[in-house]
């Protein structure tokens, strides 16, 4: 990985990371400590990653979540937060949910046409699997098969 790719992923991800950081209790120097334990961790991490198989995003995240866990491991605090003040950032889980829902349309494309109408009627448009059997014409026993298939096809396509 290249110092300017370096410098991209930090610059494209360092205050999510921070935000993620504060919003799960840290003061704001500790966050910033953290943040950058995070992104030495992704350097050293960088090279062995295959961007094929996730974003920069993925890697950061789970990184991100592991040094919190370490921090507060180390500094053996517990607090208790009541839930009507407590702060979630879903930043990361937004990325992390839409890179999702890419990879999954994509595997849907790749599906073939009856098959992706299936998937699409049961899951999507909460359909029971009878009911979509029935809107494609074709056997209930027949719609398993087919989706039992195809389940599997995009079980495949997404790893």
């Amino acid at each position: 990985m290249t110092q300017a790719e370096k410098d991209s992923i930090y610059r494209e991800y360092s205050r999510k990371v921070f935000c993620y950081l504060r919003g799960k209790g840290l003061s704001e120097t500790d966050a910033e400590d953290l943040c950058a334990n995070v992104f030495v961790k992704f350097y050293d991490k960088a090279d062995s990653f295959d961007p094929s198989k996730a974003s920069p995003s993925t890697l950061i995240y789970r990184i991100s979540q592991n040094t919190l866990i370490d921090f507060w491991r180390t500094r053996k605090q517990n607090s208790v937060l009541d839930e009507e003040i407590s702060y979630k950032d879903e930043t990361l889980d937004k990325i992390l949910t839409e890179e999702t829902l890419t990879e999954l349309g994509h595997a849907l494309m790749k599906l073939e046409d009856r098959e992706r109408a299936l998937v699409v009627l049961v899951y999507y448009d909460d359909k029971t699997l009878k009911e979509a059997a029935g809107m494609l014409k074709m056997s209930y026993s027949n719609s398993k098969l087919i989706m039992k298939k195809a389940l599997a096809e995009l079980k495949n396509f997404m790893e």
